[in-house]
C-alpha cells in the first residue's frame, strides 16, 4: 500500500488492524469491537483521521513532538544520513559521525556536570540501562552491595521488565509478578490527591523525607540510587511542591545515593527550560531521555552520565551492555537536526517566557467549572481534576477513571486530544504551539468539560 494515497475506507482499514495488530496498553477486544481511529496525516499541532476529521494534538503524540509536525528539516536530515551511511553500530571500537556530533550537542545542552552520553532506542531501554549502570558503578567502587534502587509509587519509567520494576504502577506489577528484587518504592508528592489539608509544602517536605526513611529501612550500604521524574507525567501530570526536590537532593547527597531524574518527558524544553532537572535545580548523576530528543520522528533515547559515573565506569573495564541501535546515525541525524531547531527558534525559551504563562492563565480559568476540583500547569503540561464535589475533592459513584473516559472521548469528539488517568485530564501540547491554539485547545477542554458533566448527571454519577 502507498503512503497516502487511495486509502482503503475506515471500516476496511479498521477491519485489517484488528485482524493483525496488537496494540500497547490496549484491551484488545474492547478495541476491536469498536474499531480503532486511522490517523492519517498531521502538520503543525494538528492531526487528521481517515474520515478527514481534524484534532488539535494536545498530547503532542505522546509527550514527544515538540518542534511539531510536518518539519521538513528533520525529514531531509534522515534522508541525506540513510543516502551516505543508514546504519552502523558503535560495537567494537568503531563510532560515526552523527553519534560524535549528537553526543557533543547533548552535552553542552546538559548541566555542566554532565559530559558523557549512553545511546537507546527508547526511555525504557534507557532506564533498564540506569538500572544496570547504577549497580555496576558501585561494584566497580568496591560496593557491589550497593543494588537496591528505590522508585516511587505511581512513577513510570517504561515497560520492560526493569523499567516496569522501577516504575509503581500496581496494574502492571500484577503482570508478570514484578517488580523485580532489588527495588522498592515510596510515596508520590501528590498534594491533590493524598496531601489533604496539609500546606503543600509541608506536605513536599513530609514525602520527600520518606526517601530518607526508606534508605535507613534498606541501609544506606545497600542503596545504590533513587529514580523519579521532576514531574509525573504518565501517572497524571504530579506536579511536586517546591520544597520537594530540594530535599530530595540534599538527601542523596548526605547518604551518597546516585540521583536518576526520568527526563523522557521533562526534557527538551517540557517545562521551560531545557530539562525538568533544571526547573527544579537539582544536580542529578544520571539523566534518562527520550521522545523530545527527536521530537518523536525517529526512536532514539539516552541516558546522560555524570562526571562521577563516567570515571567510576572508567575503571571497571568493560560493561557489558548495549543495543543494536545505540547511536542509529539516521536517529541521531534527526535528533540533532532537531536540536538544531529547538535552539535556532528559542523554543525553549518560548515556552517559558510566552506559552507555559499564557497556557497558565488560561487553564487556570477552567478550574472554575463545576466539574473541577484543579487546573495546574507546570511548563506546557497540565491537569485537571475531575471531581462531583470540589471541596471535597471528592471521588465520583463509580469505579475510577469512569468520569475521565467519559470526558476524553467527549474530547476526541470536539477534536482535542486530552488524555485520561484515572479521572485526571492531562495535556502535553507540542511546544510551538501558538496562542490562539492554546485559547482553541481552552475552548475545546470546556466544551467536552460541559458534555461531560451533562452525561455524569444523566447517569447519576455526581455522588
Amino acid at each position: 500500500m502507498t503512503f497516502m494515497a487511495n486509502l482503503p475506507p475506515t471500516a476496511e482499514l479498521q477491519q485489517k488492524d484488528a485482524a493483525h495488530h496488537l496494540h500497547p496498553f490496549t484491551d484488545t477486544a474492547e478495541l476491536n469491537a469498536k474499531g480503532a481511529r486511522v490517523i492519517t496525516r498531521a502538520d503543525g499541532v494538528y492531526l487528521h483521521d481517515s474520515d478527514g476529521k481534524k484534532y488539535l494534538d494536545g498530547m503532542a503524540g505522546l509527550w514527544c513532538v515538540n518542534v511539531g509536525y510536518g518539519r521538513n528539516e528533520i525529514m531531509e536530515a534522515a534522508m541525506r544520513q540513510m543516502q551516505q551511511l543508514p546504519y552502523y553500530n558503535t560495537f567494537f571500537q568503531t563510532t560515526h559521525p552523527p553519534v560524535i556530533a549528537l553526543s557533543e550537542k547533548l552535552t553542552s545542552l546538559a548541566p555542566p556536570h554532565i559530559n558523557h552520553v549512553f545511546f537507546a532506542g527508547s526511555g525504557s531501554e534507557a532506564n533498564d540501562t540506569v538500572f544496570r549502570m547504577v549497580r555496576h558503578y558501585w561494584a566497580t567502587l568496591g560496593k557491589p552491595e550497593k543494588q537496591v534502587i528505590i522508585g516511587r509509587k505511581n512513577g513510570y519509567h517504561g515497560s520492560t521488565v526493569a523499567a516496569t520494576s522501577l516504575g509503581g504502577m500496581t496494574a502492571m506489577h500484577k503482570q508478570g509478578g514484578l517488580p523485580i528484587p532489588g527495588v522498592t518504592h515510596i510515596d508520590q508528592p501528590y498534594w491533590y490527591g493524598e496531601g489533604g489539608d496539609m500546606d503543600p509544602d509541608e506536605f513536599g517536605l513530609m514525602r520527600a523525607r520518606q526517601l530518607e526513611a526508606e534508605i535507613d529501612r534498606i541501609g544506606e550500604d545497600k542503596v545504590a540510587a533513587f529514580i523519579a521524574e521532576p514531574i509525573q507525567g504518565a501517572g497524571g501530570v504530579v506536579i511536586p511542591p517546591e520544597s520537594y526536590w530540594p530535599e530530595i537532593q540534599r538527601i542523596c547527597d548526605e547518604r551518597d545515593i546516585l540521583l536518576v531524574a526520568d527526563e523522557v518527558i521533562c526534557g527538551f524544553g517540557r517545562t521551560g527550560k531545557w530539562f525538568g532537572s533544571d526547573t527544579y535545580g537539582i544536580k542529578p548523576d544520571l539523566m534518562t531521555i527520550a521522545k523530545g530528543l527527536s521530537s518523536g520522528y525517529l526512536p532514539i533515547a539516552g541516558v546522560l552520565v555524570s562526571d562521577r559515573v563516567a570515571e567510576g565506569l572508567a575503571e571497571g573495564g568493560e560493561f557489558y551492555h548495549g543495543y543494536t541501535y545505540s547511536g542509529h546515525p539516521v536517529a541521531c541525524a534527526a535528533a540533532l537536526t532537531n536540536l538544531e531547531i529547538l535552539e535556532g527558534e528559542g523554543i525553549v525559551e518560548g515556552v517559558h517566557d510566552r506559552a507555559a504563562p499564557y497556557l497558565a492563565e488560561k487553564w487556570s480559568q477552567l478550574g472554575d467549572h463545576p466539574l473541577i476540583g484543579e487546573a495546574r500547569s507546570k511548563g506546557l503540561v497540565a491537569a485537571l481534576e475531575l471531581t462531583p464535589d470540589k471541596a471535597a475533592r471528592a471521588p465520583f459513584a463509580a469505579a475510577k477513571g469512569t468520569a475521565g473516559l467519559i470526558c476524553r472521548e467527549h474530547c476526541f469528539n470536539s477534536g482535542l486530544v486530552m488524555r485520561h488517568v484515572g479521572d485526571t485530564m492531562i495535556i502535553s501540547p507540542p511546544l510551538v504551539i501558538s496562542n490562539s491554539e492554546i485559547d482553541e485547545l481552552v475552548t475545546k477542554a470546556e466544551q467536552a468539560l460541559d458534555l461531560a458533566l451533562a452525561e455524569l448527571k444523566a447517569r447519576d454519577l455526581l455522588k
